[in-house]
């Protein structure tokens, strides 16, 4: 499952987990972060990839973040493959 946030929301939660676990940066998360790539949390953090829903659950039960506060959706993993594959095999 993928958290699939509205635009900017995924940042501004990120900066929240941020703030409430007192990490001055993304790179210290990742060091107390086992299993998570500084490049991955990077793009988490640019809004280039949805979080996955393992690691959004981390986080929440990390920082006490009220999961309400914030705009999202719940996805299939593989969903936009599968709409690619879908949109390329009515031509």
């Amino acid at each position: 499952m993928r958290v699939r946030f509205k635009k900017g929301e995924q940042r501004r939660f990120l900066k929240n987990v941020l703030g409430n676990v007192n990490c001055p940066s993304l790179r210290e998360l990742c060091n107390r972060l086992v299993g998570v790539n500084y490049a991955s949390l990077k793009n988490y953090f640019t809004e280039r990839r949805s979080l996955p829903y393992d690691l959004f659950q981390d986080f929440v039960e990390m920082s006490g973040i009220n999961k309400g506060n914030f705009d999202f959706l719940l996805e299939e993993d593989f969903s936009g493959q599968r709409k690619g594959g879908m949109a390329s095999k009515r031509r």
